[in-house]
């Protein structure tokens, strides 16, 4: 198995339990390197937390990221409690600044870590995450362009002339307008995940999990262009099966596209708001959404969402909306007359 790298840490460095726990999440549940790689990282800092505290160190200390976790085995993990884990989420809020993400994040990976350990391996005889829940969020309406400004950005990529990835940029951002894909799953389409009608493309969603998205007249148009500007370079050096590329003509990275959309919103005036490429999604889902065509449970699947309740964030209504809704009362038009009042009597003047 390839070695796993966990922020400069080997996988072989890592104690024997982790280790096996790797092995189970990569090979037997089919996750990919980076999620394992992620709860990797919270269990290490969940070890170091517990080790800190043995040791009376201060968590905050640079030493922290030095300690050394080889020696955790069975007879450690038997000993963890409930305790230690609501002290350890205690420091994630309020020493690391986890934010709800972050933490719930870390809650995860430890519950499924000590499921496995309970229910797989049969390590420990109780869970001590069992009766921990996740972090309580705080719902708030995602930030998003509406159907005006986002014509904007895509016009001012089209009117981009010093640009010589302008037909790639503007092909992206169609993509992200229309389809709601997420950062990676665009990134990963290769060019052979595009159905030959161009009716629909493959993309790999989280864990791994696969789902067609079809393709509107204005998304095929973007591919055809982009595809026809790849094929006038006629450049031996594309050999990458990747449908975008960068400019050295290899798969393009997620930080070219984030910097790239930055920099289309900041052109179109649109910057300075927290938008990004995944509020490019968010985009996505709320004009489907509103448009009133689009049922949230289909929404569900287009998104590649595990949950319904995942999906429902975006079922909310602009203020334009409920503007137009309050109008559209009948009771809107409708005035109760003013009495009128009395005439004053008139006073005769003799």
């Amino acid at each position: 198995m390839a070695v796993l790298k966990l922020k400069g840490e080997e996988y072989e460095k890592l104690p024997e339990i982790l280790r096996c726990y790797a092995s189970h999440k990569l090979v037997i549940e089919g996750c990919t390197e980076k999620t394992v790689c992620e709860y990797l990282s919270d269990l290490r800092t969940f070890f170091r937390f517990l080790e800190a505290k043995k040791m009376g160190m201060d968590p905050e200390d640079e030493a922290f990221t030095e300690i050394s976790i080889s020696h955790v085995d069975n007879a450690y993990v038997r000993s963890i409690t409930g305790t230690d884990i609501y002290e350890f989420m205690m420091y994630a809020e309020q020493s690391r600044k986890n934010g709800w993400a972050a933490r719930s994040r870390k809650v995860t990976a430890l519950k499924i870590f000590f499921q496995y350990l309970h229910r797989h391996q049969h390590v420990i005889e109780s869970n001590p995450t069992e009766d921990i829940g996740a972090p309580r969020r705080h719902l708030s309406l995602p930030k998003f362009l509406t159907l005006e400004e986002s014509l904007l950005l895509l016009e001012t990529i089209r009117s981009d002339t010093t640009s010589k990835t302008v037909v790639r940029d503007f092909a992206i951002v169609t993509l992200f307008l229309n389809c709601g894909m997420r950062l990676s799953e665009l990134t990963g389409i290769d060019l052979t995940d595009i159905d030959r009608t161009l009716r629909s493309l493959r993309v790999i969603g989280k864990g791994n999990k696969e789902r067609m998205i079809y393709l509107n007249d204005a998304c095929r148009a973007a591919i055809l262009d982009y595809i026809a500007e790849r094929q006038k370079e006629d450049n031996s050096a594309v050999r990458t099966k990747a449908l975008f590329l960068s400019s050295r003509h290899d798969r393009i990275s997620n930080k070219t596209v984030q910097w790239m959309v930055n920099k289309y919103l900041d052109m179109a005036g649109l910057g300075g708001r927290g938008l990004s490429v995944h509020k490019l999604r968010h985009t996505a889902a709320t004009l489907m959404y509103q448009s009133g065509e689009v049922d949230v449970r289909v929404l569900k699947d287009i998104l590649g969402h595990a949950q319904l309740n995942t999906t429902q964030i975006y079922t909310h209504v602009s203020n334009e909306s409920m503007e137009r809704a309050i109008a559209s009362n009948p009771l809107a038009g409708a005035k109760i007359p003013k009495k009128k009042r009395p005439a004053p009597e008139e006073n005769d003047e003799e």
